[in-house]
């Protein structure tokens, strides 16, 4: 590692910090109200935890706000649970609020690709495991260039150029359009589903 990217993920780590730690305490309010709503809406759990890839492909557990009912015989595909808290969550990304935690732990950064499912770790080929080879972020250039509205190819390629020229330029250019898509609620669904198809690999890369 060259002592300039060394440097450059020594800051980002305290950047990473002290945003999250305030974050946390600026939207504590927010926060706490958004819970006694979907505890309200949805009933417990409050807090939606799934296992995710991070750096090195090392699983963690992410942290969001639950948006979705429990599967049940009448709600069985995304698009039926998810309800309209939920949707108006999403698409604010107020569920996001709580994976500041993640940040703060160190399973994730502020900015860097966005951790998938544990399912997909054996997908990848080789060029787009190398998205792994950075903290997985809250947003990412992905995020920024079109969300769930890009094609799985064309995510991962972003990944991977963020992988490679990441600088902290870069990551207040993805924060500042972060803010902007959030506010314009740009990119949050994929045509025909509530987020994103599955990925499905090399079949999948046949497919589209």
């Amino acid at each position: 590692m060259t002592p300039k990217r060394r440097t450059y993920n020594i800051m980002k780590r305290m950047i990473d910090v002290g945003i999250s730690v305030i974050g946390l305490i600026c939207t504590a309010p927010v926060q706490l109200a958004i819970a006694v709503v979907v505890l309200a809406g949805l009933g417990r759990p409050v807090l939606f935890r799934q296992q995710r890839g991070g750096l090195k492909g090392e699983v963690f557990e992410l942290v969001k706000f639950r948006t979705m009912r429990h599967a049940d015989p009448a709600h069985q595909s995304d698009a039926a649970r998810l309800t309209t808290l939920g949707s108006a969550l999403r698409s604010t990304s107020l569920d996001e609020l709580p994976t500041l935690w993640n940040v703060l732990k160190g399973d994730m950064s502020l900015v860097g690709p966005r951790p998938l499912l544990v399912d997909y770790l054996p997908l990848y080929d080789r060029e787009q495991a190398r998205r792994h080879e950075v903290r997985p972020g809250i947003t990412g250039l992905a995020q920024v260039s079109g969300r769930n509205t890009l094609q799985w190819e064309e995510k991962f390629r972003l990944d991977v150029e963020y992988v490679d020229t990441r600088s902290l330029l870069l990551d207040l250019r993805i924060l500042l359009l972060t803010v902007h898509a959030v506010l314009g609620r740009e990119g949050v669904n994929h045509e025909g589903h509530t987020t994103m198809p599955a990925f499905e690999g090399e079949h999948h890369r046949k497919d589209v």
